[in-house]
């Protein structure tokens, strides 16, 4: 299938992300003198702006490349989640699934003088959903799911995905063959048996599969060890600047990278997953899904802060990759 037409696909396909709703808040300024209290820098400030991250950067991912999506999570009655909500609803993103508790609203703050992150500092809550709330997120997963062609689950672990909000996710797809995707988290690899993919990085990869991924001899084992510990149909393994590498049981594929520049890689996993959903969806196999994600996270990490992908940049790369090889 030609990648254009992969692309044109993407408008006709509907994805449900499930997963931490996260809003990434950025303090730019400058930086001229060091304090005269404490041996820090003195950051001038020039502005601030907020942008969607975890799942709410994947759904953005998703409308960006313009294709449609449900977003199902929590968020806090706070300041946090008012701005996350309007930011929401201007990127055109169903947040019907979108259930308001009192806990707050993960909000991860990052201080950035001269393009370059001086410090970071979280307001979240960790412990994990459950009572009313998880039930809330069960029964509207359950009622969409066949409204819908794929699932992401975007777990940063800060409480949304479960055991219990997997299995309820898989009773419901796999009878229908509904492709089910993973962005995950160290700590919870348990609970993703039986999805359809996941794609970790390379130190999440190592952890999880207890083999430290060195070199090409140590990734192939990692990788075919996840292939059989989770059980899944495949694992896509990031490699930041040596790219992707996909595996099937008994086939891996290596994707190198097509990142120019790399000035900052937040939020490039988000969009590794997003496209490669909704490229899968739209009838790419998975090889040529993952080839698509792989230039998507090269465009976005050519940009600061947390990014998104239009189909004509995407398209654009594409094209100066086959023309490069022809």
């Amino acid at each position: 299938m030609s990648y254009k037409k992969v692309l044109k696909e993407f408008k006709k396909r509907k994805i449900l992300v499930i997963g931490d709703l996260i809003l990434d808040r950025y303090i730019w300024g400058k930086v001229n003198r060091i304090s005269p209290e404490a041996p820090v820098p003195i950051v001038e400030v020039t502005n601030e702006n907020f942008l969607l991250g975890g799942a709410s950067n994947v759904a953005h991912n998703i409308a960006a490349l313009g294709g449609r999506v449900t977003l199902v999570g929590v968020a806090g009655n706070d300041r946090g989640g008012e701005i996350l909500r309007k930011m929401l609803s201007e990127e055109d993103i169903e947040c019907g699934g979108i259930f308001w508790s009192s806990r707050p609203t993960t909000v991860k703050t990052r201080v950035i003088a001269h393009s370059q992150q001086m410090v970071r500092f979280d307001r979240e809550e960790r412990a994990r959903v459950e009572g009313k709330v998880l039930k809330n997120l069960i029964d509207y997963i359950q009622a969409e799911i066949p409204k819908h062609d794929a699932v992401v689950i975007s777990d940063y672990r800060k409480g949304v995905i479960s055991s219990d909000l997997v299995r309820e996710v898989l009773r419901k797809t796999r009878p229908r063959g509904v492709f089910v995707a993973v962005d995950p988290k160290v700590g919870h690899f348990h609970c993703y048996k039986n999805v359809s993919l996941i794609t970790p990085n390379v130190a999440e990869a190592s952890t999880a599969s207890g083999i430290e991924i060195r070199d090409d001899k140590s990734l192939l084992r990692a990788g075919n060890t996840l292939l059989r510990k989770i059980p899944c149909e495949a694992v896509l393994i990031t490699r930041g600047e040596q790219g992707m590498s996909l595996f099937r049981k008994g086939k891996v594929v290596h994707i190198p990278t097509v990142a120019k520049n790399v000035y900052d890689v937040t939020g490039a996993g988000d969009t590794v997953i997003a496209t490669f959903t909704l490229a899968h969806a739209a009838g790419a196999d998975m090889t040529e899904s993952a080839v698509i994600a792989n230039h998507a996270a090269g465009i976005v990490v050519g940009e600061v802060g947390t990014a998104v992908v239009t189909p004509e940049e995407l398209y654009a790369s594409l094209q100066r990759s086959n023309g490069s090889r022809s």
